[in-house]
């Protein structure tokens, strides 16, 4: 468990900043800064499972999804008040969302790197982190914002159902569900992150298979 340990601290980390930062919108309302620091999530498995192979990488997963729902349980419990309601910061159609994408993705993005992890070192990362990121946003945002999934919050205050309102696509397109441009948006910087995760991959791969010598 030891020396695992900077792993399991490094997601706890993302997984708490980016429920805090999820909080904070850009782009007029298209994406957050939590968009920025999630998918780092995916860089700490997959430096896991390079390192330490697929056992502990689940083991860092498993941390961070019991992090992500202790944060959803909390949210639940911290109430807001609007147009006459109140309602938790955090419906609990967004919480099942979160640990089912969460859950699902990680344990992905796990199999895929270790399919591939004896080609090209950036195959098995580069991959995984890809594919798992598609998952992730397409379970999170559909089971948290589209009309199929109404009714799982506790009450009608709780539904979000302005995420279902027509809108440009991405601010400038055809109309579309609100609930599509920020998926859209969310998976574009979970891309642009994947590629970039290379560099610290490579690198953090190498000090702490150094330090294994």
């Amino acid at each position: 468990m030891t020396r695992i340990l900077p792993g399991v601290i490094a997601m706890a980390a993302i997984v708490v900043a980016s429920n805090i930062l999820v909080q904070f919108l850009i782009l007029d309302g298209l994406l957050t800064w939590g968009a920025f620091t999630y998918p780092l999530a995916f860089l700490v498995t997959d430096v896991m499972n390079r390192v330490y192979g697929t056992q502990a990488a689940r083991k860092v997963v498993f941390a961070g999804l019991i992090v992500g729902i202790v944060c959803s349980l909390v949210g639940t419990q911290i109430m807001l008040q609007g147009d006459g309601y109140t309602y938790p910061a955090v419906a609990l159609r967004i919480a099942i969302a979160s640990a089912t994408a969460f859950g699902v993705a990680q344990l992905l993005d796990i199999a895929i790197f270790d399919r591939l992890r004896d080609g090209s070192w950036w195959k098995a990362p580069l991959t995984s982190t890809i594919v798992g990121s598609t998952v992730d946003t397409v379970i999170f945002f559909t089971i948290a914002f589209a009309a199929l999934f109404n009714g799982l919050s506790a009450t009608a205050a709780e539904e979000v159902t302005w995420a279902q309102d027509a809108a440009p696509f991405l601010s400038a397109g055809p109309l579309v569900p609100l609930w599509v441009s920020l998926a859209v948006a969310d998976w574009g910087v979970k891309l642009t992150i994947a590629l970039l995760a290379l560099v610290p991959f490579r690198l953090i791969v190498g000090r702490l298979q150094q330090a294994k010598i």
